[in-house]
C-alpha cells in the first residue's frame, strides 16, 4: 500500500515523537509538583468537589472514580515514567500495536488531569497537547512508514493553530490592525521573561515590523503547508523561527514549543529512508477510520474560524480531539499586579510590619528581574495575572488561597518563591493590594537597578484573619 505511507518522513516522525514526548514529560512534572496545592484534597479547588457536580460524560477522567491525593500522584508520576520511556525510544522496540498503546497511555492520563483541572487547566495549550498527542498514537513506529493521512492531519492542526490565532487578532483589538499592539504587549503579557524588558524597549518601528511579520506568518504562510516540498518545509521553518522569537520574548508555558513540534511534522529532513515493511491491513483500517472521524469533527472549528464571533481556545468534545485555538485577541495597555502581604502583629493597621509574599514568575519586587520558566507552567502565577484584571477571575479560589497562607499550608507555600513566614509561624493577617506596574526606562534602570516601577492603586482584599477556622476581615 504505497499510497498509504510516506517513507521519506521517517526521520520527521522520529524527531516529532521524541520532541512531543519531552513536552509530555514537562506537562506531567508540572502536574505532579503542583496538584496537591491546586487540586488535592485540601487544594484550592479540590477534584473531589468537582466530580460531585460534573458527570463522567462531560469530563471523562480516571479521577471520576477515585480522586485521592495518592492516586492522583500515582497517575501523574506514571505519566512522567511513560513519557521518559518514549523520549528514550521504547516505542521503537515494541510491535506496532504495542507502540500505539504506549502512546495512548500519556494521552489518556493527561486527559484525565485536564478534564478535572478546572480553571488551572483552562489554557489552550492543554487541549493542543492532547490533540497532538492523540494524532501521535497513529503515527506508528519503525515497523511501518509514517501514514500520509496522519501527517496531513498534523499539518491541518498546525494550520488551525496559526490561522485561527491570526484571525482572532484581526477581528479583535484594533491595535493588531494598526500594528501597535507590541508597544504594550511585552510589558503587559501574563508572565514576562528575562528579555521582555529589552523587547519592550525596541524601537517602535521594530514593533511594527514584529506585528506585520506575525500577520504574514499566521494568515498567509499556513496555506503553504499544503504545497509540495520544499515549500512546505520552508513554511514550517518560518513558523519555527517566529515561535522561537516568542520564546525569547516571554514565558508562555509550552504553547510556543508545542507549535514548534507541530511544525517539525511538516519538515522533510534530508536523510535516506530505511527499508520499512508495508502497513498491515488492520493498521490501515484503524488509521483511516480515525482520520475520517477527525475530518468530520473538524467542521466545528472551521465554522468557528469563519464566524465573526470567533472564540479562542475551546474544546468541542470532552476528549479534546478537535479544538479551536488563538491567543491575545485583545492586548492590555496597563499592567496591574496583586501584591499579597502578611503581618504577625496582633492588630492590623497601616503601620503594621507587612511583609510581601514572593511568587516565582509573576512580577513582585521591582528590583527582581524576571526568570525563564517556560515550557514549565506556573499555573498559580498565571491565574494571579487574571486576578489582577478582574476579581471575578479569582472568585473560585482566591479566598481559599488566602486561607491557606493564614494556615501556613506547606503545599501552598511551595508554589511560591519565598514566604516571609515559616509554615509553623503563619501570619495573623493577610491582605492584598493592587498596584500598577510599568517597565523602567534605561535611565531609571541605571539609577535604581529596578526593572519595574509600581504605583499603589487600591485595596484588593482588606486585612483578613482566621477566626474559628473561618476568614474574618
Amino acid at each position: 500500500m504505497e499510497w498509504f505511507t510516506s517513507p521519506d518522513y521517517w526521520l520527521t516522525r522520529l524527531v516529532f515523537q521524541r520532541a512531543l514526548a519531552v513536552l509530555y514529560l514537562v506537562a506531567f512534572v508540572t502536574a505532579a509538583v503542583q496538584f496537591r496545592a491546586l487540586l488535592g484534597e485540601r487544594g484550592l479547588t479540590p477534584v473531589s468537589r468537582f466530580v460531585e457536580r460534573v458527570p463522567f460524560r462531560r469530563a471523562p477522567s480516571l479521577f471520576q472514580w477515585r480522586c485521592s491525593d495518592r492516586f492522583f500522584a500515582g497517575c501523574v508520576w506514571a505519566g512522567c515514567a511513560v513519557s521518559a520511556a518514549l523520549v528514550a525510544g521504547l516505542d521503537s522496540l515494541l510491535p506496532l500495536w504495542g507502540a500505539m498503546l504506549l502512546w495512548l497511555v500519556p494521552w489518556a492520563l493527561y486527559l484525565s488531569v485536564v478534564n478535572v483541572g478546572q480553571t488551572w487547566y483552562s489554557f489552550g495549550w492543554e487541549s493542543l497537547l492532547l490533540e497532538t498527542g492523540f494524532l501521535a498514537v497513529f503515527l506508528g513506529n519503525d515497523e511501518v512508514a509514517p501514514p500520509v493521512v496522519v501527517l496531513f492531519l498534523l499539518r491541518w492542526l498546525l494550520f488551525r493553530v496559526e490561522f485561527g490565532a491570526g484571525l482572532i487578532k484581526m477581528r479583535g483589538d484594533e491595535c493588531w490592525r494598526k500594528l501597535t499592539c507590541l508597544d504594550h504587549h511585552h510589558e503587559t503579557q501574563p508572565m514576562p521573561g528575562p528579555l521582555s524588558w529589552f523587547f519592550h524597549h525596541l524601537p517602535r518601528r521594530m514593533h511594527r515590523v514584529e506585528v506585520a511579520a506575525n500577520h504574514v506568518t499566521q494568515l498567509l504562510v499556513p496555506f503553504l503547508l499544503f504545497t509540495p516540498q520544499p515549500v512546505a518545509t520552508a513554511a514550517a521553518a518560518l513558523m519555527i523561527v517566529t515561535q522561537l522569537w516568542l520564546v525569547l520574548s516571554g514565558n508562555f508555558a509550552w504553547l510556543n514549543w508545542i507549535t514548534i513540534v507541530l511544525a517539525l511534522s511538516a519538515v522533510r529532513f534530508p536523510a535516506r529512508p530505511p527499508s520499512l515493511p508495508g502497513a498491515p491491513l488492520w493498521y490501515v483500517v484503524v488509521v483511516l477510520a480515525v482520520a475520517a472521524l477527525l475530518v468530520f469533527l473538524s467542521h466545528r472549528p472551521v465554522l468557528n474560524m469563519i464566524s465573526r464571533r470567533q472564540v479562542m481556545n475551546r474544546s468541542f468534545d470532552p476528549l479534546h480531539l478537535v479544538n479551536t485555538y488563538g491567543a491575545f485577541g485583545s492586548v492590555s495597555r496597563v499592567r496591574y499586579e496583586v501584591v499579597i502581604e502578611g503581618t504577625a502583629d496582633e492588630v492590623a493597621s497601616r503601620d503594621s510590619d507587612w511583609r510581601e509574599y514572593e511568587f516565582k514568575g509573576k512580577p513582585g519586587d521591582p528590583r527582581r528581574w524576571p526568570r525563564q520558566f517556560a515550557p514549565y507552567h506556573l499555573r498559580l502565577d498565571w491565574l494571579m495575572w487574571f486576578a489582577a484584571l478582574s476579581p471575578s477571575y479569582a472568585g473560585p479560589w482566591f479566598g481559599t488561597f488566602v486561607e491557606r497562607l493564614l494556615e501556613g499550608d506547606r503545599a501552598t507555600l511551595r508554589l511560591l518563591r519565598r514566604s516571609p513566614f515559616p509554615p509553623d509561624a503563619p501570619p495573623r493577617f493577610v491582605r492584598a493590594r493592587l498596584f500598577r506596574y510599568r517597565y523602567t526606562t534605561w535611565r531609571e534602570l541605571r539609577e535604581t537597578g529596578a526593572c519595574w516601577e509600581r504605583t499603589y492603586v487600591r485595596e484588593y482584599l482588606p486585612p483578613t484573619r482566621l477566626v474559628g477556622g473561618a476568614q474574618e476581615p
